[in-house]
């Protein structure tokens, strides 16, 4: 039977958590904030009447972190979690200080595409998993993904504050000054990690994993279904009235309502036993919301308001269950690589998301790109039904 203590996170999980999701926050607010007002500001940059160019910078990111967390997450199964985030954060510092010397759109290209190849996510999922319990890994993955969702909200507030106040260049200087301190919160703040098998996992550990490739379908259909909804949202809360200075009014408040429910519903999941129930009913949802933003069009602001807090709801109980059950029945040696095929793919979707949901709506139609993330949602649906959900050790020995 397990004891009581089992239900309550250790302070040093608490800590984990919150360091770690601090570092995630620290390093995407400093890329949230660029996408709101780049594209207006490479206007007056050389190359920036290229939009082919504008949209390189702002997507590179995405490419490299695809081509590079596998190699991260290996290497962090291979040399340590600490020493790869580090490193990982270091290049990203980097970037950011190439993108505020810039002076053209090239060279912003070429800070992003450094910041980029410090793709960390991988090795600090994978050490979340490491310090914290089976029973409060969804917990602390939650913190993570929420951390993530809630810098997206402040950032669409702050970004066009922040950049008539200090410009382009201030922004980029202020990534690096974010990402400096996410490498201090790892060395000073974050637990000491345990020791990880020196031992590099095998691809086909992974590739022939039938419950993990579905977790890695899962993450690259719900991460092109996230900045595909960016190609629509945006142009329809304008559309709806609401001027582009406050869409926040919308956003902020969605994310805030999406964390009240996501926390029983994780909760539910961990405690009850309901990992799978939890898991199929927001995936379900994310269908809804795509047949809702489908069937609804231009029809007004509170509708999509209403969507995009369904949406934020299940986008957030997904971010946190996926990692969680993908480092429970990842081989332990092999965690950083199981993470970081499974990064590859977020990074990919986030890529194709935008790439093709702007072409669906140029050749196409607004609501074809409903119907593409409806279609996966279906897809990913049928795939769940099949899996089996892991069960945290304390009550497999109970």
């Amino acid at each position: 039977m397990a004891s009581p203590i089992d239900d309550k996170m250790s302070p040093a999980e608490r800590r984990a958590g919150v360091s770690l999701a601090s570092i995630f926050a620290l390093r995407m607010l400093g890329l949230f904030l660029i996408l709101p007002v780049f594209a207006v500001h490479a206007h007056g940059m050389p190359g920036g009447d290229n939009a082919a160019l504008v949209g390189m910078a702002i997507g590179a990111y995405g490419l490299t972190q695809a081509f590079l967390q596998i190699p991260f997450g290996t290497a962090s199964d291979r040399f340590g979690r600490k020493p790869v985030i580090i490193f990982g954060l270091v290049l990203f510092v980097i970037g950011s200080m190439v993108a505020a010397l810039a002076e053209d759109v090239q060279m912003v290209i070429v800070g992003r595409v450094i910041q980029g190849a410090g793709a960390i996510s991988a090795a600090v999922t994978a050490l979340a998993a490491d310090l914290t319990r089976d029973q409060h890994r969804t917990k602390v993955m939650a913190m993570i993904g929420s951390s993530i969702g809630l810098v997206f909200a402040v950032s669409m507030v702050a970004a066009p504050l922040l950049y008539s106040l200090i410009g382009m260049s201030g922004l980029f200087w202020l990534t690096a000054v974010l990402a400096a301190a996410a490498i201090f919160t790892v060395i000073f703040i974050v637990p000491a990690a345990p020791p990880v098998p020196r031992a590099i996992g095998r691809f086909s550990e992974v590739l022939g994993n039938g419950q993990l490739m579905r977790l890695n379908f899962g993450v690259f259909a719900l991460h092109l279904m996230q900045t595909a909804m960016w190609v629509l949202v945006p142009a329809g809360l304008v559309q709806a009235g609401l001027p582009m200075a406050e869409h926040w009014k919308v956003y902020l408040p969605a994310v805030l309502v999406s964390f009240v429910v996501m926390v029983p519903a994780i909760i539910m999941a961990e405690k009850k036993g309901a990992m799978k129930r939890v898991f199929n009913s927001a995936i379900a949802l994310l269908l809804l919301v795509q047949v809702g933003l489908y069937l609804e069009g231009d029809a007004g602001m509170w509708p999509l308001a209403i969507l995009l807090t369904l949406f934020f709801v299940a986008f957030n109980v997904l971010e946190a269950t996926q990692p969680s059950w993908i480092s429970r029945i990842a081989p332990p040696h092999a965690k950083g690589t199981a993470l970081g095929i499974y990064n590859t793919l977020q990074s990919l979707g986030l890529f194709l998301g935008g790439a093709l949901g702007g072409w669906l709506v140029q050749h196409v139609g607004p609501g074809s790109v409903s119907l593409l993330g409806g279609g996966l949602a279906v897809v990913w649906l049928v795939l769940a039904s099949g899996m089996v959900a892991p069960v945290p050790r304390r009550v497999a020995a109970a």
